[in-house]
């Protein structure tokens, strides 16, 4: 093992687990890699693999480090004492079903619960109302070995109180994970299994009696009637302990049925496996999912959840989660063993393409705070209250992906804005986004060199060089028909991108692992602009341009440069004089977007210059800033919708990516010159943001796309992911790169 391992808090779920064909299985490896992707700089998930019996050996992973045989009630004891001598295990995720544990209603765990002596979370799988008294006994005593419950649905947590008695207060409710996947139609997914251009209903999961199939399949003739293109898929393995006991009746009953039905060219049997992206095709591939569970009592059905997560209206029995998920806006509750009901509802779903549309944009924006790194920063935060050392407050960074911003980027440009991840043509191309996608593509091809990452930047400078005008200044707006917009250029200032546009061009131009021809076009254009005594008087404006003069003081040592780049320091202090009180150390009277990149900048003046002003009254509004951004250790940009004026009241909602990326800039600027720890602490804390570390508790940044959604509102994320967005989050992600190693050094003349 090595040191960075030793050096990890331990988290030990107890479970059934992979290879072993079971749910609960499914869930854990699915729970324990997410928090290992993004938490893994501090915590490693770890499993006891329950067995079935005592002859089970499974290739298991080196994730499980023990195991106990279900039956073995020495094996629960032995396992305690071993968790008890591990110092790097601080907590165990107890994931509870019944049917895992030996013992009547699983008790053989009490014989581990009891021993233990490190906290106990447990996550129950199934929670079922009116418990006999033995059950209820075990249940209980599993809770007041627990320090937390956790479980998946509102109406668990209620029967909890009203049947077992316990503390609302004790109890979590986290939903199933699911996973993420971009919002799709089915023609692809259909095309793929081979089933274009036609009605699609599916099923999936283990099949066993109480699955409930057979009364879909006597409601499909009257659904064949009426659409005979129609198909069914069904898909699943036959569940491991139906099959020990009485083997394939079930499935050799449900084909006679489809026989004597003449359905056999309507319903297909998948009978395997899937695995995940197999799964999830076979998800994407339905117009409509059908849940047909006969338990009434079934807490959670991850299936149903998997099925919703992918965007499928669904048809289901009246179950216990599927009450409580199953609105009229995501699908159809029904009766238990009622095919007429089936068939009705299949038929009015089949008939009515635009509900069933609706339904399904519905149920796939109704659960994006399920996907498995909601989930998993939902039960780290959790986990936290009973194990401090368990912080959220560090994550591991992801890898950097220039995936999205690419598929936003077409021949001439970026386009500004997405329709969830696609790009949205219509909305244009702004100077703007391309000048940040510039500082992107070169920041990236800086560290890593790859060529995707130089064309990229190629063909966003060619924008740039489209977008200049005469006198210096460059247009911003383009249509979608790659025609300037002169009227809305004329009607909006355009002194933020014009001057975002000059940072962008002075970085590439100052970047040397560049290619020299890239470089040059670069700087003949800045210098272009900067020839003509362009002027700036917005304060992010000049913030943007004192960017690129010290981009190119980092170069050149013209006494110009350094005479302008003074010049709007100075301009940058007055603006502090004239605005600032004790109260409100800030250059405006109101707090509005991108705020860091004014203190930032005159960091940078202090560097150049050595005057110590500069960095006096950076250090101020930096830290005024600080207070009014971060609450409770989080980090909380200003809201947009109505910012924060002086006199007025804070704003905290329609929160913005780019302001996030400018206060990480600014504090990994900070960090650099001061070398106070605090600042690059507060960074990375600003950076948890993007991964769940806001208000929603939900992550902002989209590991599967390399996208970023487009803000933080009131009670939602926005799932669009816009060119601004997701620059903001690569310029963020990169900070840690271009700032932290201390890697510009500019010169004074």
């Amino acid at each position: 093992m090595n040191t960075g391992q030793q050096n990890k808090s331990w988290i030990v779920c107890l479970s059934t687990f992979p290879p072993r064909q079971c749910g609960i299985a499914t869930f854990t490896a699915d729970l324990t890699n997410a928090i290992d992707q993004m938490f893994g700089s501090s915590v490693k998930s770890k499993v006891i693999a329950m067995n079935l019996s005592e002859t089970s050996h499974l290739p298991y992973p080196e994730k499980v480090i023990l195991q106990i045989s279900q039956p073995r009630e020495e094996d629960y004891v032995d396992a305690a004492d071993k968790l008890n001598r591990m110092k790097e295990v601080k907590l165990i995720n107890i994931q509870h079903e019944f049917g895992i544990f030996g013992g009547e209603y699983g008790s053989h765990l009490l014989l581990l619960l009891k021993r233990l002596r490190k906290p106990i979370i447990t996550t129950l799988h199934t929670v079922l109302p009116a418990p006999d008294e033995k059950m209820r006994g075990i249940v209980q005593a599993i809770i007041e070995y627990s320090k937390g419950i956790i479980v998946m649905t509102s109406s668990s947590k209620e029967i909890l109180v009203r049947d077992y008695g316990l503390d609302p207060d004790r109890i979590q409710v986290i939903p199933h994970g699911i996973h993420h996947v971009p919002y799709r139609t089915s023609e692809r997914a259909k095309a793929a299994l081979g089933v274009s251009h036609k009605p699609i209903l599916s099923t999936f999961g283990f099949l066993s009696p109480n699955k409930g199939i057979e009364h879909v399949l006597e409601a499909m003739p009257l659904v064949v009637e009426k659409f005979p293109a129609v198909r069914l898929l069904i898909a699943g393995v036959t569940h491991p302990v139906v099959l020990e006991q009485e083997g394939e009746a079930y499935r050799n009953f449900l084909i006679k049925k489809i026989r004597l039905l003449g359905l056999s060219d309507h319903i297909s049997f998948y009978n395997t496996y899937f695995d995940v992206p197999k799964l999830l095709q076979f998800l994407e591939a339905a117009d409509i999912y059908l849940s047909t569970s006969l338990n009434p009592n079934q807490a959670v059905s991850g299936t149903l959840s998997y099925a919703l997560g992918s965007g499928r209206p669904v048809i289901s029995t009246s179950f216990a989660q599927a009450k409580q998920d199953i609105t009229g806006e995501v699908g159809i509750l029904i009766d238990f063993k009622n095919p007429r009901a089936f068939a009705d509802a299949i038929i009015a779903l089949l008939g009515d393409n635009e509900l069933r549309s609706q339904m399904s944009k519905n149920a796939y924006f109704r659960t994006r705070h399920m996907t498995w790194e909601n989930v998993a920063h939902a039960y780290m935060e959790y986990f936290s209250q009973f194990v401090p050392e368990l912080t959220t407050g560090q994550r591991k960074l992801p890898p950097i992906k220039l995936e999205h911003m690419a598929a936003l980027t077409d021949d001439f440009g970026i386009i500004q804005f997405a329709k969830l991840t696609e790009p949205d043509l219509s909305s244009g191309y702004t100077l703007d986004d391309n000048a940040r996608a510039l500082i992107v593509a070169a920041v990236y091809y800086k560290k890593f060199k790859t060529p995707s990452a130089l064309k990229l930047a190629s063909l966003y400078l060619n924008f740039l060089y489209r977008m200049a005008k005469p006198d210096g200044y460059f247009d911003n707006y383009v249509n979608a028909d790659r025609v300037i917009d002169k009227q809305r250029n004329i009607q909006e200032n355009s002194e933020d991108p014009s001057a975002r546009a000059l940072y962008a061009l002075a970085l590439t131009a100052t970047t040397e692992e560049i290619p020299e021809r890239i470089r040059h076009q670069a700087r003949s254009l800045f210098e272009q602009s900067f020839l003509k005594n362009i002027s700036f008087s917005s304060p992010r404006a000049i913030a943007f341009y004192m960017k690129a003069l010290y981009c190119s003081l980092s170069q050149w040592n013209k006494p110009e440069t350094l005479a302008a780049f003074r010049y709007y320091c100075e301009q940058l202090m007055a603006l502090y004089e004239k605005s600032h009180s004790p109260d409100w150390e800030w250059f405006e009277h109101s707090l509005t977007y991108s705020n860091a990149v004014l203190p930032e900048v005159l960091l940078l003046g202090y560097e150049i210059t050595g005057e110590k002003r500069y960095l006096a009254v950076a250090e101020k509004t930096l830290d005024f800033l600080i207070a009014h951004t971060f609450k409770n250790g989080r980090y909380v940009p200003i809201g947009q919708n109505g910012w924060f004026p002086k006199e007025g009241t804070r704003q905290y909602f329609d929160q913005q990516p780019e302001d996030a990326a400018a206060a990480i800039d600014a504090l990994n600027t900070m960090f650099r010159i001061t070398r106070k720890e605090h600042y690059r602490e507060l960074s990375y804390k600003a950076f948890n943001w993007f991964l769940g570390d806001n208000d929603l508790g939900q992550t902002v940044y989209d590991r599967t796309t390399g996208g970023c959604y487009d803000g933080v509102g009131e009670k939602f994320i926005n799932l669009n992911q816009g060119a601004e967005s997701t620059i903001s989050y690569l310029v963020a992600r990169l900070s840690f790169y271009a700032y932290q190693d201390a890697d510009i050094h500019p010169k004074t003349p």
